[in-house]
This record gives structure tokens, sequence and C-alpha cells, in this order.
């Protein structure tokens, strides 16, 4: 073995015993609060009201917080609140400047900087809302906002301008009208609950605006986006998980982006929700210094579906006002995708998207796969970078030809 391949086997079984490493299923404990009662501390509410939402708490907590955390938790709400249960900050490594938790949730200064290309409302929404509250930016479905408030605050959140109410919108949705709205477009037949966090509202004012949608002939299914069971898996209780299996077609899309947050906490709450007959799938955001590399995303997807839930989209970081700092290349991204196409399960493999900026919907982007194509072959490349002729039918019938294997040119 030369010396190239020994280090080549070296850094492989590196990376191997990470992804292992990543991929183990651990409590986020109870950490500063192992005085509170476990009624205390399994009750969602309770997690709610002793968030850390001010500098001095925060502080109190991480002393090791860096001049430019420092600096961006005295001004964050002027943009975006801060907010963490007490729950999800358990996960943060406080003598680690890189955290990929810490990266998420705490304020840095970065966020005050906006550069030229960067907007308040990258995805056009509010030109698109017809009503307050309600998006309707495809054909056959639109975005139904039910409140401002998350259970924890993403610093690179593309509703900054809304949620949290820290930038002045003053977002007050006006249920009626909305579904009102959707009662007289028949082309409407999904319907996406989102916000800020459908999940926090009572079960009580959930299942009403689930039953109202429900009663609508032409919505064929509905949709729940949270991040709830990754912030505050407490809130996914049975009872919650009774009410909502009422509501079939439901299916939820829950936020995780790095395989530390799919704690055992996690699993049990994804658990309850699919035990409840309801398909989860997965958005993550492609975040520098988070999951912008091939073995984290590869263990995060893989972890999803221990978890029951299919990795559904990689998102690109959108052009929200403040997130350069968080923002990877679309070149990292389509190293990753590569990455795993053919060296994990196609379920594990999410579609990665660019929501066009100022309201052009989601873009899918592929590495290159066609090579070149015409009216009788198609030329493609697999995961090993072999390539391949398949015999293309212009009216849509087979032909008899098989599709064969090419020999690549020898290089000189």
């Amino acid at each position: 073995m030369s010396y190239d391949d020994s280090v080549g086997t070296a850094k492989g079984q590196g990376e191997n015993a990470r992804l292992d490493s990543l991929k183990q299923f651990r409590s986020a404990g109870r950490g500063f609060w192992s005085h509170v009662s476990e009624a205390d501390w399994s009750d969602w509410r309770w997690q709610l009201k002793n968030r850390i939402t001010s500098l001095e708490q925060l502080q109190k907590l991480m002393p090791t917080l860096t001049p430019e955390e420092h600096a961006g938790t005295v001004l964050a709400n002027s943009k975006l609140a801060l907010a963490i249960t007490p729950y999800f900050f358990n996960l943060i490594d406080p003598a680690d400047e890189n955290c990929p938790i810490r990266t998420q949730v705490i304020p840095k200064v970065q966020e005050t900087h906006t550069a030229s290309w960067e907007m308040d409302d990258p995805c056009g929404e509010d030109s698109h809302s017809p009503v307050p509250g309600l998006v309707h930016r495809y054909p056959d479905r639109v975005l139904f906002l039910v409140t401002d408030r998350c259970a924890s605050y993403c610093r690179y959140c593309t509703r900054s301008r809304l949620v949290s109410n820290a930038a002045g919108y003053d977002f007050h949705p006006e249920f009626e009208k909305q579904i009102e709205y959707i009662r007289k477009t028949p082309t409407v037949r999904d319907v996406l609950l989102s916000g800020g966090d459908p999940l926090l509202l009572s079960d009580d004012k959930l299942e009403y605006l689930l039953s109202q949608l429900r009663a609508i002939p032409h919505v064929e299914f509905l949709r729940i986006g949270t991040r709830i069971p990754i912030f505050l898996p407490q809130r996914i209780t049975p009872a919650l998980c009774a009410m909502l299996k009422k509501y079939h077609p439901l299916f939820i899309s829950i936020h995780t982006n790095h395989p530390r947050e799919l704690t055992t906490e996690v699993r049990e709450a994804l658990g309850r929700l699919a035990e409840a007959g309801i398909p989860l799938g997965n958005q993550s955001v492609l975040l520098r210094h988070v999951n912008d590399d091939l073995t984290t995303m590869r263990a995060l997807v893989q972890k999803l579906l221990m978890c029951r839930v299919k990795p559904y989209y990689l998102y690109q970081c959108d052009l929200i006002a403040g997130s350069a700092h968080l923002r990877s290349s679309v070149r990292k991204g389509l190293e990753i995708m590569e990455g795993l196409r053919g060296h994990t399960t196609g379920y594990a493999i999410p579609q990665y998207v660019i929501d066009a900026p100022g309201g052009g919907g989601k873009v899918p982007v592929n590495p290159e796969y066609v090579l070149s194509r015409n009216a009788d072959r198609v030329v493609i490349r697999n995961f090993e970078g072999k390539i391949f002729e398949y015999p293309e039918a212009a009216d849509g019938t087979p032909l008899v030809k098989a599709p064969k294997e090419i020999e690549e040119p020898e290089l000189v």
C-alpha cells in the first residue's frame, strides 16, 4: 500500500467513525435544569415559559459568548427575537464557537449586515397574498400562516420580517377571511399550515382550523410545517396525535438541519406522529459550518429514516437580509447531492432546491447526469462516473436495441 493509499484509508475510516457517532441517538438531558421536576420538564408549556430570551439569561447559562454573539444578542430584538427552549439549549456545546446547534439559534452581529442582493421577503410572499396571512403562489396550493410565534427562533428564518414581530410587521392572521378565500377558490387542493409554528396553537384552536379546512370539498389534503418536534418534542402529546389523526390525509413536514438535533426525545415524538398514521417529511436548509459537508448530511438523512421521516427538501439558504454568514454555496450543495446519490438509499436523498428570489418558486437543482441527448439517444452517467447510452423512442415505443455501457476514452 502506498503512502497516499494509507492516508486515504485512514481518512475513510475516520469519516466512517464520525458518521457512526453522528447517527447515535442521545438524550438532550436536563443540564442546568436538573432541579426541575419531571412533570415540569415534560410539560411543553413550562418549556415555553422558561425559554432563554435575554442577554442576561444567555450570559448566565453560557459565559463563553463570543463578542459577535454578545453584540448580536443586544441587537437581536430589532430584527428577530431571541428564544431558545431549555430542552434545545441543552444540545449546544458551550465550548465550541462553531457548534452547529449554537450557530442556528444564537444571534451574531453579522445579522445586521445586509448584502446588496439580500431581501426582507426573498420568496415574494407578500406580493402573492390575496388576503392577510394567505400566500397563493402556486396554482393548486396555498400557504396558510397561522401565527408569528415559534418555540425557538432560527437565525436564518426566511420570514424574519414577520416572525416574532421584532421588526414591527404586526402580523394578525384573519382565519375567517383565509378560510373563505380557500372555500371560494376551487383550484386549491392542498393547504399548508405554517407561520410561525402551527403546533404552538392549542389543540382546540388547531382542530378548529383543520375541521374547517377538511369540510371544504375541493381541499384534498392538509399539511403542517413545523419545527416543534425538534425544538419542543414535549408538545407532541398523545392527545395532540389523537386529534390530528381525525383529519387524514394529513402530512407533516418537520425541519431539522443537523443529526445532533435528532435525540431520543425527538425520535419518540416523531414515533407518536407516525403511529397516528401521519406521513412525515423533513426540510433542511443548507447552512455554512452546520451541515454543508457530506458526512454530516449523510448522517442526517440516514438518521431521519430511522425516525420514520423521509428527507424531502434540502433548501439553498434564501437570500434573507443578514444571512450571508450562514450561506453555503450552491457548488457545495451539488457536491453533497452527488455524494449521496448511489452511496445511500434513494429514500434518503432529498430534492435540492433554490427558492427563486422574488417569488419564482422552488427550482430543482441537480448534478449533471444527462451528458447529451438528441432524437435517437440519451447519454447519461451514473454515480461512479461511468457513461451509458439509452436509446430514445420518438413515439414513446421502446426500441429493440438494448442500452449499453460506453467505453470511456483512454487518457493520453
